[in-house]
């Protein structure tokens, strides 16, 4: 199997070589590629077949098959705002300014001075669009249209800030679904809220076929609450929430099938990730993060590090496994440059091409030193190739899981100075700090540089690079 995968892309690029050698060029693209990002709400790294899960997930697993599957990809936070926020601007949510998950009614947002992958891209005359969750800000001044959208339908938060939450009654008011700028409907019947994204979103390849597009589909499950329509409920045999993993795995099939149809499979990059791991707090209603430690709301692999899938024929040999870091910051500046346009020269931005490790390119390499794993601002961890480096912090752990939509309890846990080798060890349980005081030495020295930067409010340091989220005008800093 292994020697079959080698010779296949040697194949792949052979053939490339033969082109240039014969002095027949590829001819050139009549527009740049069309980008597809399909990011869903606390899956775990284990919950796709291609990782391992019993679920039935065929459309995802075909992707993975004709494209390369990420095995050390990695959320920005683990938590919705933050990790939205580094996706789509390419950097990590503290130089932003955006941590946690903001509520209803927040007085900050994303800053309309930050460049998006959306409003990158309108520069180049993309169509752009977004169909499911926004969770930067529910302000009128933070909405998708002001950050480079060109149409918006969906939730502007997280589908559990509404008054049915079993921890949060009357506090949370009505849950709404907006279209463009306006309110179109309060507490939406959220069983239709996947099949809603995807029809929005087979509807905006038919309608732009003819031009450039980005398409931003983040879905609001399998985050809790958990619906499903009609079509999946009980289709599993697993219980609710494998449904729900079905029907997302559905939609990725609607779009790459309404894509097939507009002729467009060879022009379009399809990613597909998460926001962060699972919210292991809800037991039988959350995924799973295994092999990883822990998940959501926790600086372990299992809260940050997620399946993530990239396909386009031609471009992307079939059936490439990259366990090379890369995250969801890598998108922004990759997408600019395949795109033709360049990410901001004006500002610091975090996440790196990594178009050599998507494509398969030999010796390819992650092009991150290092990679900072924060918790709100507080520095937690630092992982550096095989190593990863854990400071003195505590962490959430559920005792007990909830179940059937409701919460367990959460204790607190605390961790000493650790370092994990994630080659041997992924599930960060063995400390080889003592046995490697040199690496420990080399990681410390990469962290007091990120202090530097982006802060650490375990220390009391403020970032010297740090940008400003929006604030609505009047608010208190």
């Amino acid at each position: 199997m292994l020697m079959r995968h080698v010779l296949g892309v040697l194949v792949f690029w052979l053939a490339h070589c033969l082109v240039a050698i014969c002095g027949a060029s590829a001819p050139e693209p009549v527009r740049p590629p069309n980008v597809v990002v399909v990011f869903v709400d606390d899956m775990g790294y284990g919950d796709l077949g291609c990782y391992g899960s019993s679920i039935p997930t065929p459309n995802l697993d075909r992707l993975a098959s004709h494209g390369v599957r990420f095995t050390d990809f990695y959320a920005a936070q683990a938590v919705c705002s933050a990790s939205r926020a580094a996706l789509l601007t390419g950097c990590y949510p503290n130089r932003v300014g955006l941590l946690g998950a903001l509520g209803p009614n927040s007085k900050i947002g994303l800053s309309t001075n930050e460049v998006t992958i959306a409003s990158l891209l309108r520069t180049r005359g993309y169509a752009t669009a977004i169909y499911g969750k926004w969770h930067l800000g529910d302000a009128a001044a933070f909405l998708p249209r002001q950050h480079g959208f060109d149409e918006y339908f969906g939730l502007p938060y997280s589908n559990d800030m509404w008054p049915h939450h079993p921890t949060a009654g009357t506090n949370y008011p009505p849950l709404p679904l907006i279209e463009g700028d306006k309110f179109v409907q309060l507490m939406p019947d959220q069983s239709q809220l996947t099949t809603w994204f995807t029809e929005h979103a087979v509807q905006f390849i038919n309608r732009n076929s003819n031009r450039p597009f980005f398409l931003y589909v983040p879905h609001s499950m399998p985050h809790v609450p958990l619906f499903v329509s009609d079509k999946f409920r009980n289709r599993s045999g697993q219980g609710l929430y494998a449904d729900v993993i079905m029907e997302i795995d559905w939609s990725v099939g609607q779009i790459v099938q309404a894509l097939r149809a507009n002729h467009l499979e060879e022009q379009t990059l399809v990613v597909f990730s998460s926001d962060n791991g699972p919210w292991l707090l809800y037991g039988d209603h959350a995924g799973t993060a295994k092999p990883l430690r822990e998940g959501k709301a926790t600086t372990f692999d299992g809260g940050q590090r997620v399946p993530c899938i990239m396909s386009w024929p031609t471009k992307i040999p079939p059936g490439l496994v990259c366990r090379e870091l890369a995250t969801t910051m890598d998108i922004l500046p990759t997408v600019a440059h395949l795109a033709g346009t360049q990410h901001p020269g004006d500002r610091i931005i975090d996440g790196k091409d990594i178009w050599p490790l998507m494509s398969g390119q030999p010796g390819a390499h992650s092009p991150h030193e290092a990679f900072f794993f924060y918790w709100d601002g507080h520095l937690q961890a630092v992982r550096s190739g095989r190593w990863k480096l854990h400071f003195a912090h505590s962490y959430p752990k559920p005792n007990p899981v909830g179940g059937s939509g409701r919460p367990g309890q959460y204790v607190t846990e605390k961790l000493g100075l650790a370092l994990f080798d994630l080659i041997n060890d992924v599930a960060e349980r063995n400390d080889v700090a003592a046995q490697n005081p040199e690496v420990v030495q080399r990681l410390e020295i990469l962290a007091q540089g990120c202090r530097e930067d982006l802060g650490d409010s375990a220390l009391h340091l403020q970032g010297k690079n740090v940008r400003a989220a929006g604030r609505l005008p009047g608010s208190q800093n």
